[in-house]
């Protein structure tokens, strides 16, 4: 095989010369360069070594000592380091080029790229240029990591990383290993690709995999929407033209809440005795 055909792998090279900054690698055939940068190891000539290859920022094969656990042969979870619009976001997988994942491979719609921090479930690919190149897991490759949930797994609080996402929904993997899918109805914002989120199973289903809730629980929802109209009447000295008889559009508008959701919370309020209503305004009630 040319020697070609190793990048994104790792291959066994000897070692056929020493320089001044580095090694010089052989197949018998081919020279590889193994700079000093690349390796902590101190070696001979003769020498059989172990490395990765991968075309560097000049497009030359390129050497490595540090073999990645993600290759064009295995896939694994790796961090997104720097993102550049336009082009794509880049990929540590453990030595010192990061990978790029091209913009063709990501989402239309640059607000859901990944951002520096979040996962992806990677392999690699070289074109036919011998350019490495990350390429994403598909369905098929995640379901064959995953694992069934069971009916007792049902309204569980899980956590996961996005691995696919379009506008009918979010694709996620769980902690747990858990195969799922995020209707748009049950998230407030589309999740980016790669971000951690977290949410509860509202659905097992006979296959294994979950439907997944980015929605908080009533209780939860009934706190946040509770805080956020004691903010707005604290912004306006304790006094809000709002009540349970204000319009659905204007509650919406004002508060990003149903009518619904407004009314629970009004009342929980009430019920703690720290607001109450009057000819339809709402007042912060004062301590006694």
């Amino acid at each position: 095989m040319a020697i070609n055909e190793f990048i994104g792998r790792s291959v066994q090279l000897k070692v056929e010369r020493q320089a001044a900054f580095g090694y010089f690698l052989s197949d018998g055939d081919e020279d590889v360069l193994l700079h000093k940068n690349d390796t902590d190891l101190e070696l001979e000539e003769g020498q059989e070594v172990e490395v990765f290859l991968y075309t560097d920022s000049r497009e030359r094969i390129a050497a490595t000592t540090t073999i990645p656990s993600i290759t064009t042969e295995t896939y694994g979870w790796a961090e997104v380091c720097d993102v550049k619009p336009g082009i794509g976001v880049f990929i540590n997988i453990g030595i010192n080029k990061d990978m790029l994942l091209g913009e063709e491979d990501l989402p239309v719609h640059e607000s859901v790229w990944p951002n520096v921090g979040d996962m992806l479930y990677i392999t690699l690919r070289v074109n036919r240029n011998d350019r490495i190149y990350v390429k994403l897991a598909t369905d098929p490759i995640i379901e064959n990591i995953s694992i069934k949930a069971t009916r007792e797994d049902f309204n569980k609080n899980i956590h996961g990383h996005i691995y696919r996402t379009a506008k009918v929904g979010s694709w996620i993997y769980t902690a747990e290993g858990f195969k799922g899918f995020i209707h748009e109805s049950q998230r407030k914002v589309e999740p980016r690709l790669g971000e951690k989120v977290e949410g509860r199973i509202i659905d097992v289903k006979e296959d294994g995999t979950i439907n997944v809730s980015l929605a908080p629980r009533k209780e939860e929802a009934l706190d946040q929407d509770s805080e956020i109209i004691m903010a707005y009447l604290a912004s306006r000295s304790g006094t809000m033209p709002y009540g349970d008889k204000s319009a659905p559009e204007d509650i919406q508008d004002r508060f990003q809440m149903s009518k619904a959701s407004f009314k629970r919370a009004l009342g929980r309020l009430m019920k703690e005795g720290k607001i109450y209503q009057k000819e339809g305004w709402t007042y912060v009630k004062e301590e006694q």
